[in-house]
């Protein structure tokens, strides 16, 4: 049961803090697990701009043409402007526009391509990266005594995001296509300490996740066991979103 094993499945964002976790993850169950990233370096790594119509559908053409199929898509990478992370009202209207057409733009056209290629196949499984800031509004207060503050593009992006999944579900869910989103709640990354026990204080499990706790949700949307599973946020916050 729960296994991945010879599955084709591509992470977008493969050489980042969670994109690296997964891709080692389905390396050692099994899969063939193909890193996609702006940069590669080695074996079962590809280059892509998510930005890129182009860039995407040679990536995609070419993974068919080498192992006929795509099994599995997880939407993980995380691209930004420099100035992600300005307060709200030092935000430029063009940083806004810029962050939602990477971003949330980015992942419509990776959505469209493979999905069509899913469709043909008639299987699939596609996973959007959200967050618990696609659902719920923030707590500032986590950021007191810090420099850090939650990016508003970050909010509008994830929940579009959220119910974009929503509507593809729907669309393709009559080809045994499948598409649902993880969404994560607060992530250890060598945050500040401030940070961390404010955070911690807050949350339920008082302790943010790790990236396993996260490939762990992604690992079963992928695999057989989940084909009943359409259209889910499946979220991992420790208990967050529930207070």
């Amino acid at each position: 049961m729960f296994s991945i094993k010879n599955k084709v499945i591509i992470v977008t964002g493969g050489k980042g803090l969670l994109g690296a976790a997964i891709i080692a993850t389905l390396k050692a169950e099994g899969a063939i697990a193909i890193s996609a990233d702006l940069m590669a370096a080695g074996d079962l790594e590809m280059v892509i701009d998510i930005t890129s119509e182009e860039s995407i559908t040679n990536l995609v053409q070419e993974i068919v043409k080498t192992h006929g199929r795509i099994d599995g898509w997880v939407n993980n990478a995380y691209p930004r402007t420099k100035d992600w992370g300005a307060k709200f009202e030092d935000i430029p209207f063009d940083s806004w526009k810029k962050n939602v057409d990477m971003h949330l733009n980015g992942y419509f056209i990776c959505c469209k391509i493979v999905l069509e290629q899913m469709k043909k196949q008639g299987f699939g499984s596609l996973i959007n990266m959200s967050s618990i800031y696609g659902l719920l509004g923030p707590d500032f207060t986590v950021y007191d005594g810090t420099e850090m503050t939650m990016p508003a593009a970050y909010s509008a992006i994830k929940g579009g995001l959220n119910n974009l999944t929503r509507y593809l579900a729907s669309y393709y869910g009559p080809f045994q296509v499948r598409v649902n989103t993880v969404s994560p709640g607060g992530i250890f990354d060598n945050q500040p300490e401030k940070f961390v026990e404010n955070y911690n204080k807050k949350v339920p499990m008082r302790k943010m996740g790790s990236p396993k706790d996260i490939v762990a949700a992604v690992f079963y949307l992928l695999t057989d066991e989940a084909s009943y599973t359409t259209g889910h946020n499946l979220v991992v916050d420790g208990g967050w979103s529930i207070i």
